[in-house]
């Protein structure tokens, strides 16, 4: 049996504790059985940005005429270009930071499979290896939902996606979160023919005037067929048929040579031999850990996807990096606050967010005040000729803090960090109201919905 001081089982946000731990002198063991750099580098947010972002750029292209611009007919997307684009840098990225990580002192890399034996003792393919610390960081893979017809059938998840050689000339989506959305409506815009089979609504969890005004736009350029039930699939060798209830009446079937599944995910810990362990599982297949991200097991913490506290890259980066203050720092230490968390969709249009949605706070009662503020009605709004997109504040009524903001337009994502920081620092509409904002930028429009709340206190 071989004694390492620190082992490390995933290398996506597992990353930011090997080096640190290594560069501190410990013996690292660190574990990956699939490609290095975990989902995000491989088959999530960097390779997704990097289909999505020429789409967005298209899409811009080719609605320009309402700023004065005739770019008819130039902007082509070369579809075989980008993806050998996105598997030529996703590789380049995850072998050099493969390479550096075995050639560093104190790192020992595995490229295999663990396994439980004991509460410290695992199984890494034929070598037995042990220590007294233990970081459990191995993410989770695409939910297959159980829907009759669909098992052996030659369906693509979000990983074949991000690699098909041409788009198709029509694609069936089944779901409608983040992944559906992103992927689905970036094929839209290279050209493919695509019909979202929706459930119950877009971006369930998101504040509901957000997701409206998403379906609002998003049909202008996809099929939506919601409410949608599946029944049953079929496959011919050549094409899809869905078959199914709309708005709880029989329709027609919705055909189509491809069908992409993106029904949310599940942990990879159903393999890991938990049950060798004192560490247990949730209901729905998730490592249970304290305020601390330690398991039951003493000296075994977990973090990221595999948690299930957040699903998103910058919220395990954040758990990596308390991991290593509280469990090799100097100061005793304290449980892990993760602050105002904030989220973003990147779809045509953006989506981002942080803190309580509309709904959220009036399950709890609070008296709130809600401003909000289109783009069109902003001078860089006005700029841009937008027809769609707002911003949308609510703060405590009592208390004047901000609780939550949710913004639906371009940079989205770039402008909620003014929100993450206020809320970082209890922020109030005061606050708010006392800053300058360049003009005109797009923030406007976020400081335009605070103008809108402060006249309603």
């Amino acid at each position: 049996m071989k004694a390492f001081d620190v082992i490390v089982i995933g290398t996506g946000g597992g990353t930011k504790i090997a080096m640190p731990c290594a560069k501190q002198g410990m013996r690292v063991a660190l574990i990956e059985e699939d490609d290095f750099g975990g989902t995000c580098l491989n088959r999530g947010c960097i390779p997704s940005k990097m289909l999505i972002h020429p789409a967005e750029v298209a899409d811009l292209a080719r609605h320009s005429e309402a700023i004065g611009l005739d770019l008819s007919g130039e902007a082509t997307l070369r579809f075989g270009d980008i993806i050998s684009r996105i598997t030529r840098n996703i590789r380049t990225i995850s072998d050099k930071n493969r390479d550096t990580h075995k050639a560093f002192p104190g790192i020992s890399y595995y490229a295999a499979h663990a396994t439980f034996l004991e509460n410290h003792i695992l199984q890494v393919g034929e070598e037995i290896i042990t220590a007294p610390r233990i970081f459990v960081g191995t993410g989770s893979r695409p939910q297959i939902p159980d829907i009759p017809g669909l098992s052996g059938t030659p369906y693509i998840t979000s990983k074949e996606a991000l690699q098909l050689p041409r788009p198709p000339k029509r694609l069936i989506v089944i779901g409608a979160g983040y992944i559906a959305t992103e992927l689905g409506g970036a094929y839209s815009i290279y050209g493919t023919e695509v019909h979202f089979l929706v459930r119950s609504r877009f971006l369930r969890g998101l504040d509901v005037d957000i997701s409206n005004e998403f379906e609002r736009i998003f049909k202008r350029q996809n099929h939506v067929h919601r409410p949608f039930s599946i029944q049953n699939i079929d496959h011919n060798g050549k094409a899809f048929s869905i078959h199914g209830t709309l708005d709880g009446k029989p329709t027609r079937p919705v055909e189509a040579e491809h069908l992409l599944v993106a029904t949310g995910v599940i942990p990879n810990t159903d393999n890991l031999g938990i049950k060798n362990t004192d560490i247990q599982l949730s209901s729905k297949g998730y490592i249970c850990t304290n305020a601390y991200l330690e398991t039951d097991a003493s000296g075994v913490y977990a973090l990221g996807d595999c948690v299930g506290n957040y699903l998103f890259r910058h919220t395990v980066n954040y758990e990596g990096e308390y991991l290593m203050r509280s469990v090799f720092g100097t100061t005793p230490p304290s449980p892990i606050d993760y602050g105002p968390v904030p989220y973003a969709v990147f779809t045509v249009p953006q989506i981002a967010g942080v803190g309580m949605t509309e709904e959220q706070a009036n399950t709890r009662s609070l008296p709130i005040i809600i401003g909000k503020a289109t783009y069109a009605d902003s001078t860089p709004g006005m700029a841009r000729a937008s027809d769609h997109g707002f911003a949308k504040v609510i703060f405590d009524k009592a208390t004047r803090q901000l609780l939550g903001a949710h913004i639906i337009g371009e940079e989205a994502s770039s402008i909620i960090h003014l929100f993450v920081a206020m809320m970082k620092r209890n922020g109030t509409v005061d606050d708010l109201m006392d800053m300058i904002f360049i003009h005109p930028a797009l923030a406007e429009v976020a400081r335009d919905s605070v103008r809108d709340a402060a006249k309603q206190f």
